[in-house]
C-alpha cells in the first residue's frame, strides 16, 4: 500500500464534511503515515500493560473489601466503586489496543457501540467517585466534630449515592452511544463518532468535547482543590504527627492527577480551539496526533495508580494485602507448615485490630 494521503480536516477529527473549505484540494493533503506507525506500536504495548497491571491492583482492592475488610466508611463505599469501574475500564482497552494495531475496527458495529460507552461510563464514574472521596475526606478532617453524624448518616444511604454517581456518569456518556458507530472510510472501517445525521455536525462535536471536559476533568479537578486545600489546612494546624504524615500523600494524590490529566484535556482544549479551522498546517496536525497518542496513554495510567494512591499506601490496607500474600503463600506450602501459618495468620489478625482501634474514622484512606 502507498503512502496514506488524508484530508487534514478529516485525519484528527473523524470524517465529516467541515463548512468553507479552501478552493484547492491538494493544500489540504497531508500524510499522517509516521504517526499511524507510532500508534501501531506504542498504543497497543501501553495499553496492553496499563490493562495487565490495572486488572490486578484494582482486582486486588475489591478482594480486599470481599474477603477481609467491609467497608466502614463512605471513602471505602466510593474506593469499592472506583476499584470496579476501573475494572470495566481496563477491560476496554484490549479492544482499542488491537484497533491502533490493525489500524481498523475488527469488531461489529453494536461491539463500537458498547465498547466505547463502557469506556465513557467508567472513565467518567472514576473521575466523579475521586470527587466524592475528596468530600469525604474534608468531612472527616475539616468537620471532625460533625463527622460522625454526617458520614453515618451518608453511609446508611450509600448505595443510593454510589447509584446517583453511576446513572449520572451513564447520562453524561449517553452521546457516546448515540453517535459513536462503526463505518468504513478511506477503505478501512473505524469505530468513531458520525454526526452527518444531526443538522449542525460541529455543533455537536463542540459540545460532546465540552462535556467531557467539564464532567470528566475540571468538575473532578474542583472539588479536589477547594477540599484537600482545606484538608491541608487543617492538617497543618493540628498536632498530631500521624496527620502531618498523611499531608504528603494528599499532595502526592493532587499532584498524581495533575500530572495524569493536565496534559490530555491541554490537548482538548486545543482539540476544541483548532475544530472546523481551516489554516491548520501538516506539522500541526502530525504533532497534535502525536501529542493525543501519549497523553491520552499518561490519563489511562491513572486508574492504574488508584490503589496504589487511595488503598495500598493506607496502613490498614497493606495489613490487609499482605495477608492476603501470606494466605496464598500458605495454600501453597505443604500441610506440615500448616501451624506456622496459623500462628502467622493470627499474628496478622491481631495486628490487624490493633490498627483498627487506633484508626480514627474507619477509613482505608486514613495514613
Amino acid at each position: 500500500m502507498g503512502e496514506e494521503l488524508v484530508n487534514s480536516t478529516d485525519s484528527y477529527y473523524g470524517t465529516d464534511d467541515y463548512p468553507e473549505l479552501p478552493e484547492d484540494p491538494g493544500a489540504l493533503l497531508c500524510s499522517l503515515q509516521e504517526v499511524r506507525q507510532f500508534s501501531r506500536v506504542f498504543v497497543p504495548v501501553a495499553y496492553s500493560l496499563i490493562s495487565v497491571f490495572g486488572l490486578l491492583g484494582n482486582t486486588l482492592v475489591v478482594l480486599t473489601f470481599a474477603f477481609y475488610k467491609k467497608a466502614k466508611s463512605m471513602t471505602d463505599v466510593y474506593l469499592l466503586n472506583m476499584a470496579i469501574a476501573d475494572i470495566l475500564f481496563v477491560l476496554t482497552l484490549p479492544f482499542w489496543a488491537v484497533t491502533h494495531a490493525s489500524n481498523a475496527w475488527l469488531f461489529s458495529n453494536a461491539m463500537c457501540k458498547l465498547m466505547k460507552g463502557i469506556y465513557a461510563v467508567n472513565f467518567n464514574c472514576g473521575m466523579l467517585l475521586l470527587a466524592c472521596i475528596s468530600m469525604d475526606r474534608y468531612i472527616a478532617i475539616v468537620q471532625a466534630t460533625k463527622s460522625f453524624r454526617l458520614r453515618s448518616r451518608t453511609l446508611a444511604h450509600s448505595k443510593v449515592i454510589c447509584l446517583v454517581v453511576w446513572v449520572v456518569s451513564l447520562v453524561i456518556s449517553s452521546s457516546t452511544f448515540t453517535f459513536n458507530q462503526k463505518y468504513s472510510t478511506q477503505g478501512r472501517d473505524v469505530c468513531e463518532p458520525k454526526y452527518q445525521s444531526v443538522s449542525e455536525p460541529l455543533r455537536w462535536k463542540l459540545l460532546v468535547l465540552g462535556l467531557e471536559l467539564l464532567f470528566g476533568f475540571f468538575v473532578p479537578l474542583l472539588f479536589m482543590v477547594f477540599c484537600y486545600l482545606l484538608i491541608v489546612r487543617t492538617l497543618v494546624q493540628a498536632q498530631n504527627s500521624r496527620r502531618h504524615r498523611a499531608i504528603r500523600v494528599i499532595i502526592a494524590v493532587v499532584l498524581v492527577f495533575l500530572a495524569c490529566q493536565i496534559p490530555h484535556n491541554i490537548v482538548l482544549l486545543v482539540t476544541a480551539a483548532r475544530m472546523g479551522r481551516t489554516d491548520r498546517t501538516c506539522d500541526g496536525q502530525k504533532l497534535m496526533g502525536y501529542a493525543r497518542n501519549v497523553t491520552e496513554v499518561l490519563a489511562f495510567l491513572h486508574c492504574c495508580l488508584n490503589p496504589v494512591l487511595y488503598a495500598f499506601v493506607g496502613q490498614k490496607f497493606r495489613s490487609y494485602f499482605l495477608k492476603i500474600v501470606k494466605d496464598l503463600w500458605c495454600v501453597r506450602r505443604r500441610p506440615t507448615s500448616a501451624g506456622s501459618c496459623a500462628r502467622m495468620s493470627s499474628e496478622t489478625f491481631a495486628s490487624r485490630q490493633t490498627s483498627e482501634t487506633v484508626e480514627d474514622n474507619g477509613s482505608s484512606f486514613t495514613m
